[in-house]
């Protein structure tokens, strides 16, 4: 914002979901840990309103994890200036959709907007502790998109990305939610890491983003990126298996589904992040149904099915006063 403009009154932020679809290397041998892939998706937003106010307040979903951040901003930026925050709309929380890393940018967005400050995702990132192994998280919500993000090297501040493509507009994703489940987070998923044995497949895993996934995505060759995608998730889950239960996918009932579609021939078949989210990719819109009307007869009423695009912009801020 312009020195000496109005700083606006009520502040509107949104933000969509995206797919952390896989990490490169576990280990690092190479010097850089982590490296990962991310799609930002519709179908999900976070919605805040955001307004000057006499003391913090909250209305809405999770109340006490927005005032915690909201202190946070206001001590990192040394204002000491309280907000209202109205959570209009929210993205499943730690179900594998990036709900807090959204909402954590969501805020510090709106908190620089109203306050008349330059916008810093990056330095808000850090602030907020956001983006500890993955950078994908904060450039789709600047973005949008197809992300690969470099990991993690002995100087990095934040994983760098090293390729944004435009995701083919007839691509669809079909998502697999077990809502009765939550993922790994917090200390849980800290303490998972830790646990993991070394990775022996990052090389293997570089081969595929390298040779399928991303010449797929740019070439909009489907078959070449649905098979990437399901060799690097075979992969990773049958690593990350004794952190969730024993099995590729956190939830037992989401692995059965996708199991049964990839058996049928479906491709770019695994799971977001800690899960419980499952996904599967298809190359145009009635795919996305054929796949989706399976999906749900073979989930029989428990898991939920939705079929969402991708996100090609990143999150949207709006002055309304």
């Amino acid at each position: 914002m312009p020195e000496g403009s109005i700083k606006p009154g009520v502040v509107r932020v949104s933000a969509g979901a995206r797919l952390h679809l896989g990490f490169l290397d576990l280990g690092g041998d190479l010097g850089r840990r982590f490296g990962s892939l991310g799609l930002a998706i519709d179908g999900f937003e976070t919605e805040i309103v955001m307004r000057r106010a006499s003391h913090f307040a909250v209305q809405g979903g999770e109340p006490a994890r927005v005032e915690s951040l909201l202190r946070r901003l206001a001590e990192t930026h040394r204002l000491d200036g309280a907000v209202a925050v109205e959570v209009v709309s929210a993205i499943p929380t730690h179900a594998g959709l990036g709900s807090g890393t959204q909402l954590a940018l969501a805020l510090s967005l709106a908190f620089r907007r109203l306050h008349g400050l330059p916008e810093d995702a990056q330095a808000d990132a850090a602030a907020l502790t956001r983006g500890a192994r993955s950078g994908v998280g904060l450039a789709l919500f600047r973005h949008g998109g197809f992300m690969l993000d470099a990991g993690r090297g002995p100087a990095t501040v934040l994983p760098p990305i090293v390729s944004h493509l435009p995701f083919p507009s007839d691509w669809r994703v079909v998502l697999l939610i077990d809502e009765a489940l939550e993922g790994a987070h917090g200390e849980t998923e800290r303490a998972a890491f830790a646990a993991l044995p070394p990775f022996p497949a990052a090389a293997d895993v570089c081969h595929h983003v390298l040779m399928q996934v991303l010449p797929g995505v740019a070439e909009t060759d489907f078959p070449a990126f649905g098979a990437g995608i399901s060799a690097i998730q075979r992969r990773l889950g049958d690593h990350f298996a004794p952190a969730q239960g024993g099995g590729r996918f956190t939830s037992a009932r989401v692995g059965e589904v996708a199991a049964t579609l990839e058996r049928a021939g479906a491709l770019g078949v695994g799971q977001s992040s800690w899960g419980p989210t499952g996904f599967v990719f298809a190359p145009d819109p009635d795919a996305a149904a054929s796949w989706a009307a399976r999906a749900r007869e073979a989930a029989r009423g428990k898991v939920h099915v939705r079929i969402c695009a991708a996100r090609a912009g990143g999150a949207r801020c709006d002055s309304l006063s």
